[in-house]
Parts: C-alpha cells; structure tokens; sequence
C-alpha cells in the first residue's frame, strides 16, 4: 500500500500496527511520525465527539481522534489510558488514540483483499482493505479519512 492508499498488489509494504478492541489495524509506516504513551490533553470546547483534545508535542499542538468513536466502537472502559499513534497527513499532524501498540509487520501484496462485508459504518469507509496474517487479518486504515474529522470534514 502506497502513502496515497493506492494498493500495489505486486509488492511488500510496512505496516504499523495496532489493536482497538479485539480488532488489528494498521498504517503504512511511512505515514507514522510516531508512537508514544499517554500525554496530557486538552479537551476542545464544541468539538466532534471522536476529537477528544489537543496535545503537546515538543511545543506542536497535534489533534487527538479517539480512534475507538471514529470507527463507531464502545468507549473504552478500563482504566488502561490510551496510547498515541501519531500520524502524518496532508492536514498535518494529528495523534491516534488507540489501545495497544503493536508490530511493525511485512505484509505481502498478494495478502490484500478488499474491506469485508462484514464492516459496517464508519469502519466500512476508513477500513481501505484486509491482509491475511497468521491468525489474524490487519485491517489497513485510511489515514487520509480517518483524520478528517480533526479537519472539521467527517465522513459521517
């Protein structure tokens, strides 16, 4: 998968990759700046739902999407906070609130597939296509899409 989300079925890509839920998603890597622990936030007064503030990173105010209400999850209920993938888009910077951090993983083009009936809602529109890993699909996100929201343009 190329930066633009075009799918190159041919090649190997990278992909970050994370949990939320019971669910392994991933970004290409090269559309990730960073990952990092929990950071103080800011609550934005008006703002959608899925921005749950802004954080400070290195003197950068980056947006936080709580990626669990873009994809139209429950809200998490643990006491476990939320780790902070951060990502780069033509928008800019902005912060992924997700559960868990996981692998950096190869992924063959070969593996793709197209998004699964089965996902519906939001994920259906930010969910771009599946790998088939060992046990496991990596749901590849849309980082375009997904942080629309932080631009005032959700796709809801």
């Amino acid at each position: 998968m190329a930066a633009t989300g075009t799918i190159d079925t041919a090649g190997t890509a990278q992909f970050s990759t994370f949990s939320l839920g019971g669910l392994l998603l991933g970004v290409e890597v090269l559309q990730v700046q960073e990952v990092i622990r929990t950071q103080p936030m800011t609550p934005v007064p008006l703002a959608p739902a899925e921005v749950r503030g802004l954080i400070n990173l290195r003197g950068q105010i980056v947006t936080a999407v709580d990626l669990r209400r873009r994809l139209g999850l429950p809200d998490r209920i643990d006491d476990q906070p939320p780790m902070n993938v951060v990502v780069r888009s033509t928008d800019g910077v902005v912060s992924l609130l997700v559960d868990e951090i996981g692998d950096v993983v190869d992924v063959a083009g070969t593996a793709f597939e197209a998004a699964p009936e089965t996902l519906t809602g939001a994920a259906r529109e930010l969910v771009t296509g599946v790998y088939k890993l060992p046990g496991r699909l990596l749901l590849a996100l849309d980082v375009e899409r997904t942080v629309q929201v932080a631009a005032g343009d959700s796709t809801r």
